[in-house]
């Protein structure tokens, strides 16, 4: 019996778009999304690709660790340094999860 391949033998040949390599290059999709009159670009990332750096999610202040699946959202006409990282329950309550929320007393400063 012969091992299995892990490629297709014609890897031209796959099928898949431009489009498809760079959602699976980030590990999710992406779409524009309209919020408070804006165009938002949203990135889904896929816990596999969250390797690595921690983040504090603007939508309710605590920490998104590595490996955790989230949400990258930025305005459309925005630079790099605009990205946030929200959890995907607090970007989808993002109206009720303000980035103005209060910390209590004892909560760290980051």
């Amino acid at each position: 019996m012969s091992p299995r391949r892990n490629r297709p033998k014609d890897e031209g040949s796959s099928g898949r778009s431009a489009e498809d390599d760079r959602a699976s290059r980030y590990g999710g999709w992406e779409s524009a999304q309209d919020w408070r009159g804006e165009e938002w670009s949203v990135r889904h990332v896929a816990g596999a690709s969250a390797q690595g750096k921690t983040y504090r999610c603007p939508g309710c202040d605590q920490l998104i660790p590595g490996g955790v699946p989230h949400v990258v959202a930025w305005p459309e006409h925005a630079g790099v340094d605009d990205r946030r990282h929200w959890h995907k329950a607090c970007w989808n309550a993002r109206d009720r999860r303000t980035p103005g929320m209060q910390r209590s007393r004892n909560a760290p400063r980051f």
